[in-house]
C-alpha cells in the first residue's frame, strides 16, 4: 500500500557516532574566493523564547513628528491648554492656548477657538483667536480663520477666509545677517 510504510526509530533518529543533521556544512571553496570565508562563523540561533500574541507590540515609528502627535478626533471635544506637541491635527473642537507646538493642521470641520504660536499652520477647518504663524499660514479653500493673526508668509486658497487684526511678522535678524550688514 502506499500511505502506510513507517520506518524504524534508527533510521529516523541519528546514530551514535554520527554526524549531526543540524550543523551547516560550508560548502568549498572556488578559486576566486578569498581565505576569509572558510573562517566565518555560523551566526547563533536566536533561543528566545517565542512572544506572545498577546504582549503589546511597540508600533513603527515613520517620524518624529509622528511620535509627538496629538490628535483631537471628530467628535472629540477638549478645553485646556497645550504645552507640548510636535503635531497638533484637529477634527473636533478644541479651546486652548497651545504654546510650544511647531505643526497645527486643522482639518475641514475641525474648529479651534484660542491662542496658538506655531511655526507651520494649515487651516481647512475653523480657527478664532489670536494665531501667530512665524513661518507659513495656509488658508485652504474650506478655511475660515479670524481673530488677531500675524504670519512669516501666507497662501490663501481660492474660498478661504481670512478676517480681523492681521499683520505680517518678519523673522528676527539672524547674527550672521547683522555682521554682513554692519
Amino acid at each position: 500500500m502506499f500511505g502506510s510504510q513507517t520506518r524504524s526509530g534508527a533510521q529516523v533518529g541519528s546514530l551514535p557516532g554520527s554526524k549531526d543533521t543540524n550543523q551547516v556544512e560550508k560548502p568549498p571553496l572556488k578559486p576566486t574566493e578569498p581565505f576569509w570565508k572558510s573562517t566565518e562563523s555560523v551566526p547563533p540561533v536566536d533561543t528566545s523564547p517565542p512572544q506572545h500574541a498577546t504582549e503589546a507590540q511597540p508600533l513603527p515609528r515613520s517620524t518624529e513628528a509622528d511620535v509627538r502627535t496629538l490628535i483631537i478626533g471628530p467628535g472629540v471635544s477638549v478645553k485646556g491648554e497645550i504645552t507640548s506637541c510636535n503635531r497638533l491635527i484637529v477634527e473636533g473642537k478644541i479651546e486652548a492656548k497651545l504654546a510650544d507646538c511647531p505643526n497645527v493642521i486643522i482639518k475641514d470641520g475641525g474648529v479651534f477657538n484660542g491662542e496658538s504660536t506655531t511655526d507651520d499652520a494649515d487651516v481647512q477647518g475653523s480657527f478664532e483667536g489670536n494665531l501667530t504663524v512665524r513661518k507659513r499660514l495656509l488658508v485652504r479653500a474650506t478655511g475660515r480663520v479670524s481673530g488677531t493673526i500675524a504670519y512669516g508668509e501666507l497662501e490663501i486658497e481660492r474660498g478661504g477666509k481670512i478676517s480681523g487684526e492681521i499683520r505680517h511678522e518678519t523673522a528676527a535678524t539672524s547674527p550672521l545677517k547683522r555682521a554682513q550688514v554692519g
